[in-house]
């Protein structure tokens, strides 16, 4: 089915670009903890999320994976299809989504139309780029315990005064998204909680004083 239009619960800015995009793509739509694409598969499209979250990862033979990204409604996954080569990650819901797929062809056609949206998934690209070499540089010169805490900063928004993270996120989670064991992670949150930095509240985070830097 071809898709009719973004939805209005896109960003103003996105809206007029997405809506005319849409008429080059189809809806697709997948129950939750469904693989989209995996990591190694022939490029075939951009992907917009219009309702649900995905995560963004990779994973080796034993099953072990690193969470790169989580993407909800208005953001979109694939648009390195422009080079032609495979997927470089796996992409699954979270829950039940909904997609534009806009095919290769259609995409550089239109990116070739129209320099606000190339120049906009340029810089999201950037973006990527340096979200991923902090990721490096924390993986290679910070300890287990940076990098929760650094996880735990770049998560919090502040509600009613105080530091949230709102995001439900396990510990399983977390460890997939900094590359560490989910028993070291657990260990840092009781440390945490035992020194009066950090209280869980349901499946909520509040960071109750500023995090030591080290431990």
């Amino acid at each position: 089915m071809r898709a009719g239009a973004a939805p209005a619960s896109l960003s103003a800015l996105q809206e007029p670009l997405l809506r005319e995009l849409a008429e080059r793509g189809v809806t697709r739509t997948f129950p939750a903890n469904a693989v989209i694409v995996n990591e190694g598969d022939t490029t075939d499209g951009l992907y917009v999320v219009l309702s649900g979250k995905v995560k963004v990862f990779l994973s080796n033979e034993n099953g072990k994976e690193v969470i790169l990204n989580v993407e909800g409604p208005g953001e979109y996954f694939g648009e390195m299809t422009l080079d032609g080569g495979t997927r470089s990650a796996s992409v699954m819901t979270l829950e039940p989504s909904r997609f534009l797929v806009v095919p290769r062809s259609d995409l550089e056609a239109f990116v070739a139309a129209h320099p606000d949206f190339a120049m906009g998934l340029i810089r999201k690209l950037i973006a990527r780029v340096r979200v991923l070499t902090n990721n490096v540089k924390s993986l290679a010169l910070q300890d287990v315990y940076g990098r929760v805490t650094r996880l735990l900063q770049e998560l919090a928004v502040k509600q009613d005064g105080k530091m949230v993270v709102a995001e439900k996120l396990t510990q399983m989670e977390m460890a997939s998204r900094i590359g560490a064991s989910r028993e070291m992670v657990s260990r840092i949150f009781k440390d945490l909680a035992r020194g009066g930095y950090i209280e869980t509240a349901g499946k909520q985070i509040i960071i109750k004083k500023k995090l030591p830097l080290e431990w």
